[in-house]
């Protein structure tokens, strides 16, 4: 079986984070999502979250892409969670291309297209708006 993984907030779900997920999916049999808690979001990335970590979860939980939800708590555990889960292919949005490359010892990596007309933070300043 290969297994895929991938990271990221998933606040405010959308689209452009279904293809996202849909296109992992099919690199290959199993994906799992390490979503960021609350806390590594605020503490962290700086970020405040509409939905809290168990809403998110659930959201993710319910696409049909999605094998496993893993809470993500610091910036360090990547290659730990690709040995423990024996990832075969770490993916991500190509906005973070080449920052995980350090990765390529333990898995292969991919980093894939986003979904050019929708963004979190687009919808956040679309509503500001309103």
């Amino acid at each position: 079986m290969k297994k895929v993984i991938t990271y990221g907030t998933f606040d405010l779900l959308h689209y452009g984070h279904i293809n996202l997920l849909r296109r992992a999916k099919e690199l290959g049999d199993y994906l799992i999502v390490a979503l960021s808690t609350d806390e590594f979001n605020w503490n962290e990335k700086g970020k405040k979250c509409y939905f809290t970590y168990e809403q998110r979860k659930k959201l993710l939980e319910a696409i049909r892409y999605v094998d496993l939800v893993i809470p993500e708590e610091n910036w360090d555990q990547k290659v730990q969670d690709v040995k423990e889960f024996r990832v075969d292919t770490f993916v991500m949005g190509d906005d973070w291309q080449g920052k995980f490359d350090f990765l390529k010892d333990y898995c292969q990596v991919v980093y894939l297209p986003r979904t050019p007309e929708i963004s979190t933070t687009q919808i956040k300043q679309e509503l500001k708006t309103r």
